[in-house]
């Protein structure tokens, strides 16, 4: 619904009440602060843990593997993959088979961290479902892979 000014003109609405991206991005911020705080004690940020988190579950990945599970780019992945090579939570080598891809795979320290953050993860997922039901955390989870998915697919941006 297209909000109209006290001047009647229908092409100066409020724009941060009808954005799809303005609403998400506030959610996802808060939602981050969430995670952030609750899983403190990993000494990690919600991104580095989902890329653990990936990392443990799926096993190895390149960069653009990571990069495109996550909708980030290769800069922003490289960003978060720094420090937690730094500080020894994966590792980072040189593809046997194509010498321009980097494999990232998460270490023995790497899977103590995701196991660390666990109690914080379960306290804010189980946080995010009191506040927003249980069957609706379960849809949201599944809209925003779907709206991910779908927005994966348009190559013209």
């Amino acid at each position: 619904m297209v909000e109209v000014d006290n001047h009647g003109d229908a092409s100066d609405f409020d724009i941060p009440s009808q954005c799809n991206c303005t609403k998400i991005r506030r959610a996802a911020r808060r939602m981050t602060r969430l995670y952030d705080v609750c899983i403190a004690e990993s000494g990690v940020k919600i991104t580095q843990y989902s890329i653990l988190g990936y990392l443990k579950h799926r096993g190895p990945k390149t960069m653009l593997q990571l990069a495109d599970l996550l909708a980030m780019d290769r800069a922003t992945i490289g960003h978060n993959l720094r420090p937690l090579e730094r500080d020894g939570f994966v590792t980072i080598e040189v593809s046997k088979t194509d010498r321009r891809a980097r494999i990232v795979t998460v270490t023995e320290k790497g899977l103590a961290c995701v196991d660390a953050g666990r109690p914080g993860w379960d306290r804010a997922q189980a946080e995010i479902d009191r506040l927003v039901g249980i069957n609706e955390a379960e849809v949201l989870r599944s809209m925003a892979d779907d709206v991910a998915e779908r927005l994966g697919k348009q190559q013209s941006f």
